[in-house]
């Protein structure tokens, strides 16, 4: 059962559609239960499914399709580093491995002490600012440089 808070939520989501479009409010579902816990759990879809009275594996599917949800714990800060294209031809790879180095961690994992995860994403329409990452799908920041990351991540760390 979703917590009451979240309903709450939803059910403020669900004004903005019409009645029989219920399962139109599956994303900001998903959101809120993320924003809530850090990551969506199986068992949080199906409640998500059940209250907005769609099939699980609807919900399933936008979960997985999208790369903004965590369907795991990914520590506190959520770094999601684009690496199409246009980013990768701008030192995305570069990015990465600094990264995974300075973190000791790879792609979908987490530090040891919960404070920051590590995920490859899609295309985040900031191209001209490559190499770019988000932080917990809050916080764009581009033209990256091993000092730029590192003052980033001293800040995070205070948080």
């Amino acid at each position: 059962m979703l917590p009451e808070q979240i309903q709450s939520k939803i059910n403020r989501e669900l004004k903005k559609y019409p009645a029989d479009q219920r399962q139109s409010a599956v994303m900001s579902a998903l959101r809120f239960v993320q924003d809530e816990k850090g990551w969506i759990a199986t068992d949080d879809m199906a409640d998500i499914a059940s209250y907005l009275g769609m099939p699980q594996i609807a919900v399933y599917e936008v979960a997985t399709f999208y790369h903004m949800y965590n369907l795991k714990p990914m520590g506190k800060h959520t770094i999601t580093v684009c690496t199409n294209l246009s980013c990768q031809l701008g030192g995305a790879n570069e990015t990465v491995e600094y990264l995974k180095s300075r973190l000791g961690i790879g792609f979908g994992e987490a530090t040891a002490d919960g404070k920051f995860g590590l995920r490859e994403g899609e295309c985040m329409g900031a191209c001209i600012d490559a190499p770019l990452f988000t932080i917990s799908n809050r916080k764009l920041c581009g033209r990256l440089t091993p000092e730029k990351i590192d003052k980033i991540l001293a800040e995070l760390d205070q948080s």
